[in-house]
């Protein structure tokens, strides 16, 4: 998903820097954390062959003492004789649910590693079922998401910060107690927690998107920790907030590109038969959007230009999408009928049916607002927004202005961006794909050359992450990565 899809509040907190982490190890536990470290895990039976089970961590790490719970689910190992440990799992966002994905995706990973590791999922703090962050309600997401993210001119961005303004103070007035702490370096302590409650003496851990950055800040936290961690669609740790919104809808504008070309030799094609025709005519589309929405057959909804790129930018994760974009592209510039592109956003959204929205929008915004410092005001975030736009035509606005929330955000941060070094750590596979949408290869790069033990895998391919795609070239480096502790040689290629 987007990193921040894009929102004053009363108060104006500042969160409060973590103290070290001090996880050892060899069984001890950090000082006044001895009863997380020590807790025993209850798993009972939740359907499927998987366990499920909830652990408790400390809201404040630097004041112990009101809980929150965090949600595990778990597919024990195969093959109990030969098992290695677990293997904990993130599927990013920030605000994806781990538990959902863990149920869904556990049996796609190699056979090696289901025989030898408990494929172990769990919600971050302020996600899912471990004590979530609540915003908007249902009404209030769709009028957010319905609001022109690339405003021409002062009226339309008036307009966008009213609802970004609105969508702050709905966060602060329904879970202000927890908005300073969602942050990544509280979820990455989480991380040693739990690797000790279920018993493991190092980490070994799959991140993709955003869990690549969890990854990584659990590294540089606990790098005597780290058994073997893969970071797999890296982000890039030294980017600015608004720098790595700019760069990514960069990104938006490769995978396009890839789409366009693809789609252009196909007989279906509602573009053409010439690439750069091809994006013109997307450019049409959302320019007309813009003035008058795409008709819906499936609810109330106005299919604005915002819910158009949102639908366009979805399918663009993985290339398995492109037939179904091609489709729904037909029907919008033929019809002027956007239901399926509304129906493909609302999948990035995990808006439901009946109107209602989990989480992961709400969770999404307050862990990115709480990791980097944000622009002072509009007008200063509106630079960036500028500056993706001519970069990227058609999804620079909408990605940097979809997260215009943090300005107005109750808990603003001051800790500067930088490296991530992770001493000391034990080799960390970094996987990069050559034209990823949401996380650019070059954040890969970045990200495997910042880390003291970091190992580049390349997928030359499309869309977003590689390990889960099925290429065994990638699959096999990685298994084997995961399984024995020894990474492939720095700098190989697959695809």
């Amino acid at each position: 998903m987007l990193l921040a899809l894009a929102l004053t509040t009363a108060c104006n907190t500042e969160a409060e820097p973590p103290s070290p982490a001090t996880g050892k190890p060899d069984g001890r536990s950090p000082a006044g954390l001895e009863r997380y470290y020590g807790q025993k895990l209850t798993w009972k039976d939740c359907g499927g062959g998987f366990q499920c089970a909830t652990a408790k961590a400390p809201l404040d790490y630097t004041k112990p003492g009101e809980d929150l719970d965090i949600s595990l689910i778990r597919l024990p190992a195969e093959d109990k004789k030969d098992r290695v440990g677990s293997l904990f799992t993130n599927p990013g966002g920030p605000g994806a649910s781990g538990v959902e994905f863990t149920r869904q995706a556990a049996r796609t990973f190699g056979s090696d590693l289901r025989k030898r590791f408990d494929i172990v999922g769990f919600d971050p703090r302020g996600v899912g079922a471990s004590s979530p962050v609540r915003c908007l309600d249902g009404p209030g997401f769709d009028k957010f998401f319905s609001t022109d993210s690339s405003p021409d001119d002062q009226a339309e961005k008036d307009a966008l910060a009213a609802e970004s303004k609105t969508f702050a103070q709905s966060c602060q007035t329904n879970s202000a107690a927890r908005l300073p702490y969602v942050g990544t370096q509280n979820a990455a302590r989480d991380m040693d927690v739990l690797r000790a409650a279920v018993g493991d003496q190092k980490m070994t851990y799959y991140g993709a998107s955003y869990g690549t950055y969890l990854g990584a800040f659990y590294a540089e936290q606990f790098p005597k920790n780290v058994r073997a961690l893969v970071l797999d669609g890296a982000v890039d740790p030294k980017q600015s907030s608004t720098g790595l919104l700019v760069e990514q809808a960069k990104g938006f504008e490769t995978a396009l590109r890839a789409f366009a070309d693809d789609c252009v030799k196909t007989p279906t094609c509602p573009l053409g038969t010439n690439t750069e025709a091809a994006l013109t005519k997307v450019s049409d589309l959302l320019r007309q959007a813009d003035q008058k929405p795409l008709s819906n057959s499936r609810d109330a909804r106005k299919v604005t230009e915002s819910w158009t790129t949102m639908g366009i930018a979805t399918a663009l994760y993985n290339k398995e999408s492109w037939p179904l974009l091609r489709q729904a592209l037909t029907q919008a510039i033929q019809r002027g009928d956007g239901t399926q592109l509304l129906a493909i956003a609302d999948f990035m959204v995990e808006r439901k049916p009946d109107g209602s929205y989990s989480n992961q929008a709400a969770a999404n915004m307050a862990v990115n607002c709480v990791d980097k410092p944000n622009p002072p005001d509009a007008a200063t975030y509106g630079k960036s927004a500028d500056e993706a736009k001519k970069a990227a035509p058609r999804f620079g606005e909408f990605v940097v202005w979809g997260g215009l929330p943090c300005v107005y955000w109750p808990v603003q941060p001051k800790a500067e961006p930088k490296a991530v070094t992770a001493k000391g750590a034990a080799p960390i596979l970094v996987i990069g794909t050559t034209r990823d949408p949401a996380t650019p290869y070059a954040w890969a790069e970045a990200l495997s050359s910042q880390l003291d033990s970091g190992v580049l895998l390349t997928l030359d391919g499309d869309g977003h992450t590689a390990y889960l795609q099925g290429d065994p070239c990638i699959t096999k480096a990685t298994d084997h990565y995961l399984t024995t502790g020894e990474p492939p040689k720095d700098g190989t290629r697959c695809g």
